[in-house]
């Protein structure tokens, strides 16, 4: 019942400092209004900037913050016991990375959805500005790469999943026709997607699909390839056209595991069989380093992390349909990841 109980306490609190404190950033600091110029609005061209229901674009920012960060970080850092884990989670997403995501957003928003790097030099200097630039670039470049590699061995090593992570691509395509072209109920269709690809995940199971290696070029190798076109495909398209329908898919899919992992903890402890086994604390557990600072280091998706900013002035930014949605999206996403990150220490 412990577990069940810390859980308990930690999603009711994200709740209500969503609606009490991301609420009062929102009108308090940053002074949204729902009569507010939008550059998604103003520059609408139908390729960028788009004005969105808020339940699509959080789809977008949700899983495009939520990556492996709030999952494997949680895990590590166990190590220095749970309690450290959980009130950094809680503090950092609710104090720290959920208003960090929250202004950056706004502020691109204001910034006829620039990117945090090119508005750098309205508020600081154009040095700062070319810096920035460059740590983006190096960043991004890194990200790619791991990104590349990391699924081509997955796909390499688990050939089952290949057709369904491909038929998804399909899916969000057509669910993007269905939505913008046909006119179709956004929620509707996703559910009837998700299921397709449920669908396609058996399907994988008896159809994997093996990469053989092309002129001398190692099977990692082509779907690193693959992947790299892919993504540059995909960044050129319409944001309607895949990026949006793909995410919120992709939403779905995520709230789904978290609902089960959930339920999963309430069966668990009604039954009698869920306890907390990691130590409350460990400052300095033997063959790991110390607590400080490495736990901050560990938790970063999950607690604060300054990769979200390219997210939410990247994309998100232009694609915001009022300033009030961006409390939803900005802080409200942040909160999210900071469930999946409680989730995984439970």
């Amino acid at each position: 019942m412990g577990a069940l109980l810390i859980m308990v306490v930690a999603l009711v609190g994200f709740i209500v400092m969503y609606q009490l404190y991301g609420k009062f950033i929102g009108k308090k600091i940053f002074a949204i209004s729902a009569a507010a110029k939008v550059p998604s609005v103003e520059l609408e061209d139908g390729v960028d900037y788009v004005p969105t229901r808020k339940e699509i674009i959080f789809g977008h920012h949700f899983t495009s913050i939520a990556g492996t960060g709030p999952i494997v970080g949680p895990a590590i850092a166990i190590i220095w016991g749970w309690v450290p884990a959980m009130i950094w989670i809680f503090v950092g997403s609710v104090m720290m990375g959920a208003v960090h995501d929250f202004g950056s957003l706004i502020i691109s928003m204001r910034n006829q959805g620039k990117s945090i790097a090119e508005f750098t030099a309205k508020y600081i200097n154009t040095r700062t500005k070319i810096f920035f630039f460059l740590i983006v670039f190096l960043e991004l470049w890194v990200v790619i790469a791991i990104f590349g590699l990391v699924i081509a061995v997955i796909f390499h090593m688990y050939p089952a999943a290949v057709f369904p992570v491909w038929l998804e691509v399909a899916i969000a395509l057509y669910l993007g026709h269905l939505i913008y072209k046909k006119g179709k109920g956004a929620m509707a269709w996703s559910i009837y997607a998700v299921i397709m690809m449920y669908i396609t995940v058996i399907i994988g199971y008896f159809l994997p699909l093996k990469m053989p290696a092309i002129w001398g070029i190692p099977p990692t190798g082509v779907w690193t390839i693959i992947l790299l076109v892919y993504a540059y495909i995909a960044s050129t398209l319409p944001v309607t056209t895949l990026l949006q329908p793909r995410d919120f898919i992709n939403s779905h899919q995520l709230v789904i595991a978290m609902a089960l992992l959930v339920l999963g903890v309430f069966f668990a402890a009604f039954g009698g069989n869920l306890h907390v086994v990691a130590p409350a604390v460990q400052v300095s557990p033997a063959k790991a380093p110390s607590m400080w600072p490495f736990l901050f280091i560990t938790i970063a998706c999950g607690a604060i992390s300054g990769f979200h900013s390219l997210v939410s002035s990247g994309t998100s930014s232009k694609q915001v349909r009022t300033e009030e949605d961006s409390v939803f999206v900005g802080y409200g996403s942040m909160l999210m990841e900071g469930t999946v990150a409680t989730l995984v220490v439970m």
